[in-house]
């Protein structure tokens, strides 16, 4: 697969997260505030009462990082994870989930036709606007599927906004997570479109500025702490 200035072509990146799925908790285990950041982003969709009655969309749900930082801040809460690669998201099933938590094999443009329905009361959507095609009209159509008031987070790098980032972002990138990458799996495809899409990505102005355009209320974001401050960012919207 080739890799352009702007990633991997957005519809190959499923099949690049199939190859390097069971390497991947490995990899991203190493890496300092991967599980605890996913789990800020998921308290920062401000659920009431662990998750009673609710139902959350977990869109781009990967290997279950994510499902699993919606369950720990909602326990109580019906959880519906969807994933474009199947590799990652039979890395996901093979994990010990509750009942309320249901896996389905879609990409996020075919929710529908793949039996995934709104309204939802939370989506946390966690490195997968960056990853479409089309991210306007898939911020659209989340932002429809969300019941009037709930929110949206998106979960994910974005650095174009700051110089420094930017250089924290080729430093890690370059020193550690390529080469991490090629030793596990003598590929490193996938992590060199994760350097590349970050790069070509929206800034943070950008980013907010889209979820407006999709009709988002009350959008804004904030930072994670530790070493991806002005890196990493939850993105927040709710529907009208």
């Amino acid at each position: 697969m080739s890799i352009s200035n702007f990633g991997l072509p957005r519809a190959d990146v499923p099949a690049a997260f199939d190859a390097g799925a069971s390497a991947y908790d490995r990899l991203v285990g190493a890496s300092p505030g991967y599980h605890a950041h996913l789990r800020l982003s998921a308290q920062r969709l401000r659920l009431p009462n662990q998750g009673r009655g609710l139902r959350l969309l977990d869109a781009g749900c990967g290997t279950g990082a994510s499902t699993a930082a919606l369950l720990s801040v909602a326990p109580h809460a019906d959880i519906v994870a969807i994933d474009a690669s199947k590799g990652m998201l039979d890395e996901a099933k093979n994990k010990s989930w509750p009942p309320s938590v249901q896996f389905v094999h879609t990409p996020v443009e075919g929710l529908a036709e793949n039996g995934v329905v709104g309204p939802f009361d939370g989506i946390l959507a966690a490195y997968l606007i960056r990853n479409l095609a089309d991210p306007d009209t898939q911020l659209l159509a989340l932002r429809n599927l969300l019941a009037p008031g709930a929110t949206l987070a998106v979960h994910d790098y974005s650095v174009r906004d700051s110089r420094l980032a930017t250089a924290i972002w080729n430093a890690v990138c370059w020193g550690i997570i390529i080469p991490s990458g090629w030793w596990q799996t003598r590929d490193s495809t996938l992590y060199r479109h994760l350097w590349r899409s970050v790069l070509s990505f929206d800034g943070a102005t950008r980013l907010r500025q889209r979820m407006r355009d999709a009709g988002f209320v009350a959008v804004h974001s904030e930072t994670m702490p530790g070493w991806e401050t002005n890196i990493a960012h939850t993105f927040l919207g709710d529907a009208p």
